[in-house]
């Protein structure tokens, strides 16, 4: 509706049509969660036996599943189930990851596929994908050796459940869980992670409702009115206007991204996890995201990274790192489509992931050829500075960097111009249309982003 006003209309209604209801709906939708997070970290602090610290976790996790879920949380709890019904089966085995990673994915398949309705399966993806990556990833810790032996039931529960990471994540490994319930003091640097945390996860979903979808209409208003009356009746003329809106609506999903991320965040920490220790000094560093290197990245690659950091760790650790074997290309086709499989089903996401895929290898590869012709500091990741390249801070190398974050943009508007709303839960029926929206909003744009990496790749093998 505030897309009908004047830009002096719009500002008057900001507060109350936009930013007071979301801070409500943000606050009414978590309060609950928050408070079973607290309850559970000073309860740990009074040094109880272990079980009765899984089993707090467990308690925990089951009702934030219920108050988010309701009944549909038993295919979660199934989910759990089979990964401890294959850790036990295979206790003896030493391709325990293969085993469960095989079954689990038949599990998501199968999931999307059949057992219920695709909007309701979809609600509960995240909560799917952090049980799938916490017990695939205590598999193959079991195979390393990381973990010494397989956990007890309580124990595994407690993990899979662990309720700071149960409903929007971030994925932690099984050794910060039994790290976070040996229930370390309060004090003001973990209050301090919380505030901070939460402020900005509030700050990020405003800028996501309220802030994003009408940033060139009425923040920023390169084309008045003209542009204003265009994307009120859907009717974007022009190309700059068709990338100005593809440009609104990847920033508008990038900010829901950070406030899923910044809210995995506050959960995390005020359960107790996401700590690093260096001798007696605990600092609470828990990092999800960190937009500044996604909205003003050197290169796609740090996009990739920065998006979900540990995400992207857990995929270096346990997919790409066992890949690898099969070549650098090959690996990074294997992660990201491993990726998309533990995303769902979803035409519009597996696109966006594969593209990516092609995206940061050309960009990583061409990149990494230049910086071997020019002795310079263009490379896909930031030079340390002891590097041994000849040219550093030289006018061109700043150009150089400057152009390919300028095309990082350029791709990430592109790829997100997908993400609306009306994409997010569809029903199996549908699910042609999310593919024939994504089709249509990229033919929209010209498959610009495509003709540019192909361009890259023989840019690439011409100087190879």
């Amino acid at each position: 509706m505030m897309g009908s006003f004047s830009r002096q209309e719009f500002f008057h209604e900001l507060a109350e049509g936009c930013l007071l209801p979301t801070t409500e709906q943000g606050l009414e939708q978590v309060w609950q969660l928050l408070v079973i997070c607290l309850l559970c970290r000073l309860l740990w602090i009074l040094g109880l036996p272990s079980y009765v610290k899984h089993l707090s976790t467990v308690a925990g996790g089951f009702y934030t599943l219920y108050l988010f879920f309701e009944l549909h949380m038993v295919w979660v709890v199934l989910l759990s189930l089979l990964c401890y019904l294959i850790l036990f089966l295979c206790r003896h085995s030493s391709n325990r990851a293969t085993f469960l990673s095989i079954t689990i994915l038949i599990y998501l398949l199968m999931g999307e596929l059949h057992m219920m309705d695709t909007t309701t399966w979809h609600k509960m993806r995240g909560s799917q994908m952090v049980v799938a990556m916490k017990a695939i990833s205590l598999a193959f810790d079991l195979d390393r050796g990381v973990v010494a032996n397989v956990p007890s039931p309580v124990e595994f529960m407690g993990y899979i459940y662990f309720v700071g990471t149960v409903i929007f994540g971030p994925w932690i490994s099984f050794n910060s869980y039994r790290e976070a319930i040996k229930g370390r003091k309060l004090s003001f640097s973990w209050i301090w992670k919380v505030c901070v945390s939460w402020v900005k996860s509030q700050l990020c979903l405003i800028i996501s409702n309220c802030v994003a979808p009408y940033l060139f209409p009425y923040f920023i208003p390169i084309y008045g009115d003209k542009l204003l009356r265009n994307k009120t009746n859907r009717k974007i003329r022009g190309s700059v206007a068709r990338w100005l809106l593809a440009y609104e609506n990847a920033l508008s999903f990038h900010f829901s991204n950070y406030f899923v991320g910044y809210l995995s965040e506050t959960t995390t920490t005020l359960a107790g996890a996401g700590f690093t220790e260096e001798k007696d000094n605990l600092k609470w560093d828990m990092t999800v995201a960190r937009p500044l290197h996604v909205e003003f990245p050197r290169s796609m690659v740090e996009v990739a990274t920065s998006w979900n950091l540990p995400m992207s760790r857990w995929l270096n650790t346990y997919v790409f790192t066992s890949a690898r074997n099969l070549g650098t290309f090959s690996a990074i086709l294997v992660t990201y489509t491993a990726s998309a499989l533990l995303h769902g089903l979803s035409f519009h996401l597996g696109a966006v992931l594969l593209s990516l895929g092609f995206i940061t290898y050309i960009e990583h590869v061409l990149r990494k050829r230049l910086a071997a012709i020019f002795n310079a500091c263009i490379l896909s990741k930031k030079c340390q500075p002891n590097c041994t390249h000849k040219n550093n801070k030289v006018l061109w190398v700043y150009i150089i960097n400057v152009a390919f974050s300028t095309l990082a943009v350029f791709h990430l508007a592109y790829l997100g111009s997908l993400f609306n709303s009306s994409v997010d839960y569809m029903d199996d029926e549908e699910e042609s249309d999310v593919a024939n929206h994504t089709i249509q909003k990229w033919s929209e744009l010209s498959w610009a982003s495509h003709w540019v990496t192909f361009g890259c790749w023989v840019l690439y093998r011409i100087i190879l």
